[in-house]
């Protein structure tokens, strides 16, 4: 069966009011596009998760879109804070955020937990720290075998997971190389999975390092050329690390920040013409 559809479709399916979503990437193929058209679709009441929530995160919360924010590090990276989660957590704007915090570690742990079908995972990382104090999610456990005690975190299921990928066949099978994070984790702990990618391929070239996602792990292909900016895709375009900086100028102020969103999100029809909106098309022609 053909799983390639239209972002907008699968979003308009798959992602519903309500649900968790976790939108993944490290720094590497962040689903961008994917993100745009979720806020696009005005979806709402959204716990959303995310190890490193950064641009995409603070345009969901600052149009309202999420609920929760289950996270690790949050930050725009390189550059400072992110000032749409910041309002949202100090003052409630534009709806208040409840937030569950935990490290890189328990959240990569987490999720690989949800894909091996277990119900938690064990680590040490969180012994001596203050997080479990503020975090419900993190409880003691000692081992039956050494008495150690260590610490215990719910597996994590998102409803829907959604990440991007240089490649992915007509089947479904999906291809990724370089820096890629916890994406395959997010995605086999998932209910529902939709993967945007650079192109549509016949078949995969060998890479170093690849991972291939079955096709029985995804339900929905998306071709999005451009679908990680402002991140990069290695191979097809690199991180615009000057627009991360003039997205702190852009966020400070909420209605600055709602002229952008209203210009460069809600009134373009995809991704394809936002990136020609912020007059970046060279994105897809690279």
């Amino acid at each position: 069966m053909d799983k390639v559809v239209d972002l907008r479709e699968a979003v308009g399916e798959l992602v519903r009011d309500g649900i968790s979503v976790a939108l993944e990437g490290f720094t590497h193929l962040i689903p961008s596009a994917a993100a745009h058209e979720i806020i696009r679709q005005g979806k709402r009441h959204l716990t959303l998760i995310r190890m490193t929530p950064d641009l995409i995160y603070d345009q969901m919360i600052g149009m309202g879109c999420a609920d929760k924010l289950i996270f690790s590090w949050g930050g725009n990276p390189g550059v400072g804070s992110l000032h749409r989660f910041r309002d949202a957590i100090e003052n409630g704007w534009p709806r208040p955020l409840e937030i569950e915090e935990h490290s890189h570690a328990g959240m990569a742990n987490r999720y690989v937990a949800g894909a091996s079908n277990l119900p938690f995972a064990v680590l040490r990382g969180y012994v001596g720290t203050d997080l479990p104090e503020v975090t419900e999610t993190i409880a003691p456990v000692r081992c039956p075998f050494t008495g150690e005690q260590l610490m215990a975190v719910p597996a994590l299921n998102p409803d829907v997971t959604i990440i991007h990928a240089q490649q992915a066949d007509r089947k479904g099978n999906v291809a990724i190389w370089g820096i890629t994070g916890i994406q395959k984790e997010a995605a086999l702990a998932a209910e529902r999975v939709i993967v945007t990618v650079e192109e549509v391929v016949e078949k995969f070239e060998p890479k170093p390092f690849q991972i291939v996602l079955p096709s029985v792990a995804v339900d929905a292909v998306c071709a999005v050329p451009g679908g990680a900016y402002p991140s990069y895709a290695h191979g097809y375009y690199p991180r615009d690390n000057t627009f991360y900086e003039e997205w702190d100028g852009i966020s400070r102020e909420r209605e600055k920040f709602l002229q952008w969103m209203e210009r460069h999100v809600l009134e373009v029809e995809d991704y394809a013409s936002h990136l020609k909106s912020i007059r970046k098309e060279e994105v897809i022609k690279a």
